[in-house]
């Protein structure tokens, strides 16, 4: 049996300097498997048959992406990054806007320092969410024990791990609902982690879908030494 994925569009937030990688540029340019963490992250969605076209945002003056090969791949365009990831996605929401695309369109927004995402985590949450009227994002369940600190540093209380999750990306949710969730809790002054805090922000749940442990994102620099030990040279 055939099974038939919904189109998407992917948004790419890529204007943060990732600071506590404590290189020289910022950590989606940094080498992995002689090519950069950032183009290893666009590679599951440029691979993709549904793909209608991704937006990378970036900061305005940003002197790496230039020297890339997916700069001058016509799938791919170019947003104006903001302060924070929010702002970026939004930027690029509207981008997506100006270009024609509509409100009912999926976009699924990655981070771009998460290199190691699966095809099969990718149609898994495309297959799962295709119907849904929320949308949803690829998780993982906690494995470890989990402890609530107090002020003193600690344990106040041990968390039932079995009801908490690690939210992944990429994130899917309708292009409409995700512009308007994001532009509203920014004029709120709510602090927003990630899109499907935005849209829970509105009241809306969204459905969490299992993926890999190993979709990692790259925050320290053993997180990078992990990757390189386990991809090819």
């Amino acid at each position: 049996m055939t099974i038939s994925l919904p189109n998407f569009w992917a948004v790419i937030p890529a204007a943060g300097v990732g600071a506590r990688m404590a290189a020289d540029r910022p950590k989606q340019y940094l080498s992995l498997a002689k090519r950069t963490i950032l183009e290893h992250s666009l590679d599951c969605f440029l691979g993709h048959p549904q793909l209608l076209g991704l937006v990378v945002s970036l900061a305005a003056d940003d002197p790496f992406w230039p020297t890339l090969a997916s700069a001058h791949d016509p799938r791919i365009q170019r947003a104006v990054g903001g302060r924070e990831r929010a702002d970026s996605v939004l930027n690029a929401l509207l981008h997506l806007h100006a270009q024609g695309a509509s409100d009912d369109d999926w976009v699924l927004v990655h981070d771009a320092a998460r290199p190691n995402l699966a095809r099969q985590d990718l149609d898994r949450l495309l297959f799962s969410l295709a119907d849904d009227p929320v949308g949803g994002l690829l998780a993982v369940p906690a494995r470890d024990t989990l402890k609530r600190a107090d002020a003193s540093g600690r344990v106040s209380e041990t968390v039932d791990r079995h009801q908490i999750w690690q939210a992944y990306t990429p994130q899917m949710f309708r292009l409409g609902t995700l512009h308007r969730a994001l532009a509203d809790s920014l004029v709120a002054g709510v602090g927003i982690t990630d899109e499907a805090s935005a849209i829970e922000w509105t009241g809306l749940a969204p459905r969490l879908v299992e993926g890999r442990a190993d979709n990692i994102k790259v925050t320290r620099p053993e997180d990078l030494e992990w990757l390189r030990q386990r991809w090819p040279t």
